[in-house]
């Protein structure tokens, strides 16, 4: 208690100039501290102003050559081809593209919407031609575990516990039916009812990860670098940076 908000800006300007730590650690020291005082010794800190915060790295983006992204294609089959290949042509976070639904696809006007992407906006995006074949049959296949479900008199997939609640068939409605879906049900712990879920994320990933090593990627290679590579190729190939802005769901034209 004897200790406030000079103390605090010395431990931080310590950490920042002498430990050197990252932005990131400085910023959890600061956190961590404002609630020690906040909510357990109950006294105020002030403004906490005249910190020297530690600098955050700029590091380029990593983006795949196009022969690089041709060579992880190879390394896939089935599913995982296609999710690598709507993440490089459509430009989609991997978190996006799990949580794709039939009724997002839009085969006739080439387009995928993404709902409720990063800060909560929806937003259009191409659906590159070479691939309609493939969605096609995936759409398909997700037809089939759709009347297997209704056959076995299942929950069907998970939506929003206040749209379920307004429309009780939406889970069994093939248009909610995420594109990849789960392959096993499993339990929303907040409705206590077992719903089919998309795929999950470490599975996909897990995929990626392994196609990356067989093709000899040496590169820092993760599914969000096939967006930068998308981004990228797009420029490179004539595409306007504010029709990529809009496509990529970006609010700041810099990112």
């Amino acid at each position: 208690k004897n200790m406030g908000e000079a103390e605090v800006v010395a431990f931080l300007s310590y950490l920042a100039a002498e430990r050197q730590v990252s932005a990131a650690t400085q910023n959890q020291a600061l956190n961590a501290l404002v609630f020690l005082y906040k909510h357990c010794i109950r006294q105020e800190l002030g403004e906490l102003t005249n910190i020297p915060r530690a600098s955050r790295p700029r590091n380029l983006p990593v983006v795949f050559t196009k022969d690089e992204v041709r060579s992880v294609l190879r390394e896939l089959t089935g599913t995982s081809w296609l999710m690598a290949s709507i993440l490089y042509g459509s430009g989609l976070r991997i978190s996006e593209c799990l949580r794709l639904r039939i009724k997002d696809i839009e085969i006739e006007r080439r387009q995928i919407v993404v709902r409720q992407s990063k800060g909560f906006k929806d937003r259009v995006t191409v659906l590159p031609e070479m691939i309609t074949p493939h969605l096609e049959r995936q759409m398909d296949e997700v037809a089939r575990v759709h009347r297997e479900d209704l056959k076995l008199k299942l929950s069907g997939v998970s939506v929003p516990p206040g749209l379920r609640k307004k429309y009780p068939q939406l889970p069994i409605s093939l248009g909610w039916y995420y594109l990849f879906p789960a392959p096993k049900y499993s339990l929303d712990p907040r409705s206590g009812k077992s719903f089919r879920h998309h795929l999950y994320p470490d599975t996909a990933t897990r995929r990626l990860k392994a196609a990356f090593q067989k093709a000899n990627i040496t590169k820092h290679a993760t599914s969000h670098v096939f967006r930068h590579s998308y981004a990228t190729h797009s420029l490179e190939d004539g595409v306007d940076i504010r029709t990529l802005q809009v496509l990529l769901g970006h609010k700041d034209i810099r990112t």
